[in-house]
């Protein structure tokens, strides 16, 4: 049976180290074995699962998802937390040490040929400043990635799964329909982690669907972030700039079926599927 971290033993490995977890890197190391299961089974994976983890640390998490049988492929930004990772692995799971493969990178710049084994779920604790950036990221660049279940700050999950008409939906809720459909699971609780962050957390899901357009991304994407960029404007001027002006902006949307007095909140990601259509009609 897989030996899981436990409190001792992450202070005992930061110690060994000399790490001490930084705010810039978004470092909170989860500590509780039970926490580490509880992700791992509602992640729901499997021996047929490459699992990406991002932001492994110390390894808490990993040696939880190589006890499914899966294949993990870890990426791991700091160098000597990526050198650590198979040791701790050796020492405590030596029976799946061979599964397990670790990138030294940043997750916001890695590519699908970084992975000798393409990963089809991801599950991570995700450093809280780059969370929906590495999500929407990777969503883009390894489309053999299905489904994740990650865990982010309470606000950002709440962000991430709103719907239309929500005083907290916005961009990162909008980007995350674009590929499927996002939901909060469960809130995890702060004294899980070490050290203890000043913030909640709360964890994930989410399974890509089928594109929903031909429409490139770039460009559904760039009026997504235009008519979020001013929230108490109506579409016509919030897109102003992006379209070239505020006339452009009101054809655009008039051919998409779409009022002009509309806000940004109000829409749905097929609502900017058809303004990002219209955009790419000739004027």
């Amino acid at each position: 049976m897989t030996q899981l971290l436990g409190p001792a033993e992450i202070r005992g490995l930061a110690a060994e180290l000399d790490v001490r977890p930084t705010k810039k890197l978004g470092q909170n190391f989860v500590h509780d074995p039970n926490t580490v299961r509880r992700i791992v089974e509602l992640a729901g994976v499997g021996p047929d699962d490459v699992v990406l983890e991002v932001g492994p640390g110390l390894g808490s998490l990993t040696l939880g998802l190589l006890a499914t049988g899966a294949r993990v492929v870890a990426v791991e930004i700091d160098p000597k937390l990526a050198t650590r990772l198979p040791i701790t692995v050796a020492e405590r799971a030596p029976e799946f040490a061979e599964r397990l493969a670790v990138v030294t990178a940043d997750a916001l710049r890695v590519q699908a040929a970084d992975f000798e084994f393409a990963p089809t779920t991801m599950v991570a604790n995700l450093p809280y400043n780059v969370a929906v950036p590495v999500v929407l990221t990777l969503l883009a660049e390894l489309p053999s990635l299905v489904r994740g279940l990650v865990m982010v700050q309470t606000e950002v999950a709440d962000r991430m799964a709103a719907g239309p008409g929500s005083r907290i939906y916005g961009v990162p809720s909008v980007k995350l329909a674009w590929y499927g459909q996002a939901r909060k699971v469960a809130a995890v609780p702060r004294a899980v982690f070490w050290p203890v962050p000043n913030v909640d957390s709360a964890l994930v899901s989410f399974e890509r669907g089928e594109q929903l357009s031909t429409v490139d991304r770039k460009t559904l994407f760039a009026v997504v972030d235009a008519a979020f960029s001013q929230r108490r404007k109506t579409l016509r001027a919030a897109l102003a700039t992006w379209a070239g002006s505020a006339e452009r902006a009101g054809e655009l949307l008039a051919a998409a079926g779409i009022d002009p007095k509309t806000r940004g909140e109000q829409l749905d990601v097929k609502d900017f599927v058809r303004i990002a259509v219209a955009a790419g009609q000739p004027a």
